[in-house]
């Protein structure tokens, strides 16, 4: 049987690598993987192991071996190759600015921004070929990127259509020179008026779908968070937050970091309810608030940056969505309700 080191350039597989932490408790590896990788279904899981493509310590295990402290876990899933997962697709755009050499879009919230595991089609990637029959690819291979949102994160993203473009672009945000301003709802009454959250994020040694902060520096990459209070709402507060740098997960892990989770990131904890009171009313409320926005309560509102040719600063701005506005409103009528009662 081959080992994972003879096939990792193999292109038809995904490749996975973990080890266990210190405290980790005996379990089955295939739900330990299911706490590791994202969208990784327990039959795929199951699937790779009857092929012989779960080891643990370099040995090929089955799927119910049962993962110890400091072990090494390695799995390989079968995909297509990347360059069969570009594939154009007819895809509706909202194209907010376009010229021959960049575009910038408005992502809806539910749309990865490129294939991967679990999303190999329905992509913004997907949607920019079709649109533009050819794309410079970035260092990690991926046609037109400069950076990226999450999946259920809407709002602006700059898009490259030349490779001078793509270079220009992406140094501006590698000097943290371009602009972003994001709109977030959070739990809790934020304490001050205005703040710098400031914080190394790393991968969480725990949960790998998660990313965490390592507050002495010894871990992760620098991260840096400027945020504002727009508005308070009693047991949430809407937000504007300004990156100087661009980690995964950012915003979302530096407002859980100081106590202030986004509402309805179910990820990051922020799907329950965590301030306010037990009551059924209450309760019920909040449950309708993640119903009418049933994703993390952030939004890409703003982006600047110099135009590669021209040289001119460009700013874009775009509404905050439907889903996210009613949540809000919900929260003023709520609150201000609560303040005659």
């Amino acid at each position: 049987m081959d080992t994972p080191n003879e096939v990792q350039e193999d292109e038809f597989f995904e490749h996975y690598n973990f080890k266990a932490s210190v405290g980790q408790t005996p379990l089955r590896v295939d739900k330990f993987l299911m706490n590791f990788i994202e969208n990784a279904t327990r039959n795929k899981i199951q699937q790779a192991a009857k092929e012989g493509n779960i080891w643990v310590n370099e040995k090929v295990v089955k799927q119910n071996y049962k993962v110890k402290a400091h072990d090494e876990v390695r799995v390989m899933f079968q995909h297509p190759p990347y360059e069969l997962l570009l594939t154009p697709e007819n895809i509706p755009l909202d194209i907010v600015y376009e010229d021959e050499v960049l575009l910038v879009v408005n992502k809806p919230a539910g749309m990865v921004v490129h294939p991967g595991h679990g999303n190999y089609s329905g992509t913004l990637i997907n949607a920019l070929l079709y649109h533009i029959e050819k794309l410079p690819v970035n260092s990690n291979e991926r046609p037109g990127l400069v950076h990226r949102i999450d999946k259920d994160t809407s709002g602006l993203l700059v898009v490259a259509k030349t490779e001078a473009a793509m270079t220009h672009l992406s140094k501006q945000f590698f000097d943290k020179s371009s602009e972003r301003e994001y709109i977030a709802l959070v739990w809790g009454n934020v304490e001050n008026d205005e703040g710098t959250i400031e914080g190394n994020i790393g991968r969480h040694p725990k949960n790998r779908l998660q990313m965490t902060v390592f507050p002495e520096g010894e871990q992760g990459k620098t991260a840096v968070t400027h945020y504002k209070v727009i508005e308070r709402l009693g047991y949430v507060t809407l937000l504007s937050c300004k990156l100087e740098t661009g980690r995964t997960h950012q915003i979302r892990v530096h407002l859980k970091f100081i106590g202030h989770t986004l509402f309805n990131d179910e990820r990051y904890g922020g799907d329950k309810v965590l301030k306010g009171t037990s009551f059924t009313k209450y309760k019920q409320f909040v449950d309708n608030a993640f119903k009418v926005l049933p994703r993390q309560a952030l939004h890409a509102k703003t982006l600047g940056f110099v135009h590669p040719e021209t040289e001119e600063f460009m700013k874009f701005d775009t509404n905050v969505p439907e889903d996210m506005t009613l949540c809000i409103e919900k929260w003023r009528h709520y609150t201000k309700q609560s303040r005659e009662a």
